[in-house]
């Protein structure tokens, strides 16, 4: 078994393209490489300022012999059609056939036998229809005529060796070679490369170069947290930050640098966007405490002379002429009232068919004045709070620094004088924007939240702007899963079609157009408001996975039109409890039985036919002690069902349900549905039908796959 390297040396890669460029390398590579019929042992990708590459370990050094049989015309079929079978199969003469017998009598069968190929030569064909197919985001285009190359930047060396040799191919006028270069300034080489194993070795001792990106993020993160230990400070670590800076550095060195400490009256957040968004810095605090201090880790691109001293240095001047803009910004909104800034989002277009974000701002806050008492806030103050929630859009440094909406919102409320409830309104309505995202839990927040989600969604959906797909622009699903968790998380009972469409004078399903008084809607109700919901019972299944709530139970519940997300998974979670017992899994067979007995029933008779009361002369004297039994059971659940219901108690409605398992299967062991007798089949079918109407009350075990 053989090894492949393969090497792209070309000018600087853009650090935030280099991971998925590696996982595409290993995608493309690998579909090549299997259509030819090869295997490997392991494939591992690498990346970095100015190279991206792959090795492949246990190649063969060629693919199998293939020998293939192909069905051809039968004995003596006219000469025309064996002409054509023997074009097909690559042949010459039937000498290359055998005859072969079925029912139908002789037939001729091609045995075609294609001996493998080089490995190397594979290689020299996959590599540049790889390379010329390579999905960049944004790729440059370099030369001219067959030499034109379209790569994310030019292209300066191919370095490609199979089994200790060159394999010789040519991509963009550049041909294969076994050099490769190392750092800039520390070792740039060309260096002559035989195998993996050396070809990093020396990389590493004489080109200062680290390959693989993840040893360079561990070198980074590990040397970061050691120059701040030693000055007795805490790293803020930054993932995001860490992998970016990975793929700005061949040999990582991070040095502990300051800025001056005047800056610090500054939010903390404009200085560590500061640092991180400009100069790709990370921010530095005390042990056990907020904030950050003046001190800042650079991860630098050499080892230096002085120790990294004057790197340092200069960095911190850098920082500090930043800094100074960030404090002009600051400076200058602040002089603005959140209030006069608010006025300004009607010069801000939302969407085109959904007015401003002034209009948005007046839906909102009246919905947050309706949802105020379901989260327990006061009315007042959550209208307040909804309409300086998005002011800082239009504040200088919001343009700046766009991550910083709703926090700056936050720093000017309290600046101004607002109640603390409304200044963390103005941070807290945006959450949670991702899983590990905090829900807000303050009432004037929830509240605020929740109406600025239920109305993006709602607009949206009136509007028809659905995600599709993988495309999501208006990250509707994000919306929905906040919501969603605001609500299970607080325990707060919703009923979502209810609020988002609440009375006349301001309906909240349909962009229609601006009238005195607000923006008016249509109703979005009938398909549209259940269209919504099944994307709400999306969503909750997505949350409620790693809970091992299964899909169709999910199904289920929705299905009786429930809209109100705490309730709804509540019963879910106790429907799956239920249904993993063996009375829920029974009970789940004979209600299958029961439905599918009346289902086939009603194709004769006529959907619905069997809806209804039995018959008093059926329930004095039914035939058979298991029928009877089977009627006084149906009888008695529905009745402690529906009182579970009313009281949420679904645990004690899934008990009752437990209860039918035994009269069921005595039923239909004993008893014959359809009956001779037309009166017994009818009042029979009655009684299946009933069982399937007590059931349905809890959940539609129709949608729950048996």
């Amino acid at each position: 078994m053989s090894e492949l390297l393969f090497e792209i040396f070309c000018e600087e890669i853009p650090a935030r393209m280099q991971p998925r460029a590696e996982a595409d390398l290993d995608r493309l590579v690998s579909e090549k490489l299997k259509a030819a019929g090869l295997t490997w042992t392991s494939m591992a990708t690498f990346a970095g300022p100015r190279r991206l590459g792959l090795v492949v370990e246990g190649l063969p050094v060629k693919t199998d012999d293939v020998r293939e049989e192909r069905k051809g015309p039968r004995v003596g079929a006219p000469d025309k059609a064996v002409e054509g079978f023997l074009r097909g199969a690559g042949l010459d003469s039937l000498d290359s056939c055998e005859k072969r017998e079925d029912k139908k009598g002789e037939f001729w069968v091609a045995l075609i036998e294609k001996p493998g190929r080089a490995t190397a030569d594979v290689i020299a064909e996959a590599i540049p229809e790889v390379m010329k197919a390579f999905p960049w985001p944004k790729s440059m285009k370099f030369g001219e005529g067959d030499k034109a190359q379209r790569w994310v930047r030019p292209i300066q060396r191919l370095l490609c060796i199979f089994d200790g040799d060159v394999v010789d191919f040519e991509v963009f006028g550049i041909k294969t070679g076994n050099l490769t270069e190392g750092h800039r300034r520390m070792g740039r080489g060309p260096f002559e490369i035989t195998d993996f194993a050396q070809y990093t070795k020396v990389l590493r001792e004489e080109g200062h170069v680290i390959q693989q990106r993840e040893e360079r993020e561990a070198i980074i993160l590990e040397g970061a947290r050691k120059v701040c230990a030693e000055a007795g400070l805490e790293l803020v670590e930054d993932a995001g930050l860490l992998t970016e800076v990975a793929g700005l550095v061949e040999w990582p060195v991070p040095l502990l640098g300051e800025m001056d400490p005047d800056f610090l009256d500054l939010p903390p957040e404009v200085i560590t966007l500061t640092m991180k968004t400009h100069q790709k810095y990370f921010a530095v605090k005390r042990p056990g405490e907020a904030g950050v201090t003046s001190k800042f880790v650079v991860i630098a691109n050499q080892v230096a002379p002085d120790g990294g001293k004057a790197i340092a240095a200069g960095n911190a001047r850098v920082l500090s002429a930043r800094l100074s803009d960030a404090r002009h910004f600051w400076d200058n909104d602040r002089k603005t009232p959140l209030d006069e800034m608010a006025k300004e989002l009607s010069k801000v277009t939302f969407h085109e068919k959904l007015g401003t974000v002034a209009d948005k701002v007046e839906r909102v806050a009246a919905l947050a004045r309706e949802l105020a008492p379901v989260v327990g806030a006061d009315a007042d103050m959550a209208e307040k709070a909804a309409r300086l929630a998005k002011a800082d859009l239009v504040s200088e440094m919001v343009y700046e620094f766009p991550e910083l909406q709703g926090a700056m919102g936050r720093y000017y409320a309290l600046d101004q004088g607002e109640a603390p409830e409304i200044a963390d309104a103005c941070l807290d309505h945006y959450k949670p924007q991702g899983p590990s995202d905090a829900v807000p839990t303050a009432p004037v927040s929830a509240a605020v939240a929740l109406a600025d989600k239920l109305d993006t969604l709602v607009g949206f959906w009136a509007i028809d702007e659905k995600p599709t797909g993988s495309k999501d622009p208006f990250a509707l699903r994000r919306a929905a899963l906040g919501m969603i968790r605001i609500l299970l998380e607080e325990r707060l009972k919703m009923p979502l079609l209810d609020r988002a469409i609440p009375r006349a004078d301001f309906h909240l399903a349909s962009f229609a157009a601006k009238q005195a008084g607000g923006w008016y809607f249509s109703a979005l109700g009938g398909e549209g408001g259940r269209d919504l919901l099944a994307f709400f019972a999306d969503r909750l299944k997505v949350h409620l996975r790693d809970e091992g709530i299964r899909y169709d139970v999910i199904d289920a519940v929705f299905a009786l039109g429930d809209d109100d997300l705490v309730r709804v998974t509540a019963k879910a979670r106790a429907l799956q409890a239920f249904l993993d017992t063996d009375d829920g899994a029974a009970l789940l067979a004979g209600y299958n039985r029961a439905s599918n007995i009346v289902r086939a029933e009603e194709k004769k008779d006529g959907e619905g036919a069997f809806e209804g009361e039995l018959e008093a002369g059926y329930l004095a004297a039914a035939p058979e002690d298991q029928e009877r039994a089977l009627i006084a059971a149906v009888n008695t659940v529905k009745g402690e069902a529906e009182q579970a219901l009313v009281s949420e108690d679904f645990e004690a409605a899934m008990a009752a349900l437990a209860t039918l398992r035994a009269p069921i299967d005595a039923f239909f062991e004993h008893v014959t549905v359809n009956s001779d007798d037309p009166a017994l089949r009818r009042n029979r079918l009655f009684l299946l039908s009933q069982i399937r109407t007590a059931v349905r009350e809890v959940a539609d075990f129709d949608k729950i796959s048996g």
